[in-house]
């Protein structure tokens, strides 16, 4: 498996060796020994989600926060996403930071998203079924969110807005100045 670093501390794309013959193909998706030894992470994942989304379906960007504060490994099952992370973390050097990564069926990338990150994906084909692990348990007490199209955070969703389909909730979540974060945009 090759780990890459990303332009956010902490976060890493991870693409596995795929074996294929004719009888199809196999990989491993997570190695705990690999993944330590190659980030120094050493997340005990505690929590399996997945969800079905149509072209178009933008979630996110939504976090945990304080002890319920989750690292996600995410990954595409079936079709392919805009997977983003946002740095939240106004300790991290990389604070601010935003990585846009494509996970697909085909390619068999994973993101892992650490602590403090908010997390979205927009489905990019007809259907897409997205999976991922949590290091910790959801409490919707401590749920939160950023909006998705946050001018300080200027993120291409590669779909154009008036196709996008996104829940009530997501579409009033406030923006970074309205939650009281700024960035450092020099």
């Amino acid at each position: 498996m090759k780990i890459s670093k990303t332009n956010i501390d902490g976060c890493f794309e991870l693409t596995p060796r795929v074996f294929e013959d004719e009888r199809g193909y196999f990989f491993e998706s997570f190695n705990q020994s690999v993944f330590e030894l190659e980030t120094g992470a050493k997340p005990f994942f505690v929590q399996d989600n997945q969800s079905y989304s149509r072209r178009g379906v933008l979630r996110g960007l939504h976090f945990q926060k304080g002890a319920f504060a989750q690292a996600k490994l995410v990954r595409v099952l079936e079709g392919e996403v805009l997977d983003v992370a946002v740095d939240l973390r106004s300790n991290s050097a990389t604070y601010g930071n935003i990585v846009r990564s494509v996970l697909s069926a085909e390619n068999k990338k994973q993101l892992y998203v650490p602590r403090g990150c908010a997390h979205g994906f927009v489905t990019l084909s007809k259907t897409a079924l997205f999976f991922y692990k949590c290091d910790n348990f959801y409490n919707h007490e401590s749920e939160g969110g950023i909006l998705y199209n946050d001018p300080a955070l200027d993120i291409d969703w590669i779909i154009d807005a008036n196709e996008l389909l996104i829940s009530e909730k997501d579409k009033v979540l406030p923006t970074m100045e309205e939650y009281g974060l700024t960035l450092n945009q020099e």
